[in-house]
């Protein structure tokens, strides 16, 4: 489960790679976001695509401790109401993202970076929705490709191509959903 990735870019950059309106206005101050911290995401409001700054990571459901940072179980009630509203879809901007190696006796766990060489900054599919702590985003996840599943073999976060961008923001629920696919690893870099 990713929870640390970079975002290594200026905002006038991320401005640009999504031909998104606002500014960020100095809410990021760190060029990583982990769970509960501030993270720029792009939505669209007005028919334009708008970057903000939410939190990464819902309330954690009764009995949890960690924020909720990742979505997997689509038909799930908890996630499910909110993915139907392309409204409450967004892009998550990312210019590379961490796994943990998988826990072996004895070994010591060791945190991988992939990234995508031919897209200095990417899209991961991103819901957000309000909470009593102002508004809140969280990602995709799918079945790893072979590059991160080596790595961490039970999901990656869904990482769009550029030309579904749209789809995603402003698709039905079914025309998202087939989005939530693993990226080509042939098109990825592990460091």
């Amino acid at each position: 489960m990713c929870t640390l990735y970079n975002i290594k870019v200026t905002p006038e950059d991320l401005l640009a790679a999504f031909d998104a309106e606002d500014s960020l206005r100095g809410a990021v101050t760190k060029d990583y976001v982990s769970p509960g911290g501030a993270g720029p995401v792009v939505g669209r409001r007005d028919g334009k695509r708008r970057l903000a700054v939410l939190r990464w990571g819902f309330p954690p459901p009764d009995g949890a401790r960690a924020p909720v940072v990742n979505v997997r179980n689509y038909a799930s009630p908890f996630w499910r109401a909110t993915l139907a509203d392309p409204r409450r879809r967004c892009l998550v901007p990312a210019t590379e993202f961490s796994e943990w190696s998988a826990r072996r006796e004895g070994a010591k766990q060791v945190l991988h970076w992939f990234s995508i060489p031919s897209r200095p900054i990417f899209a991961f599919a991103g819901i957000w929705r309000p909470t009593e702590t102002g508004p809140a985003f969280a990602f995709l996840t799918c079945e790893p490709n072979p590059l991160v599943g080596a790595i961490h073999p039970k999901a990656m976060p869904v990482i769009l191509a550029e030309e579904d961008h749209d789809r995603w923001l402003g698709g039905t629920f079914e025309e998202a959903c087939a989005l939530a696919t693993a990226y080509p690893s042939q098109l990825m870099a592990m460091a």
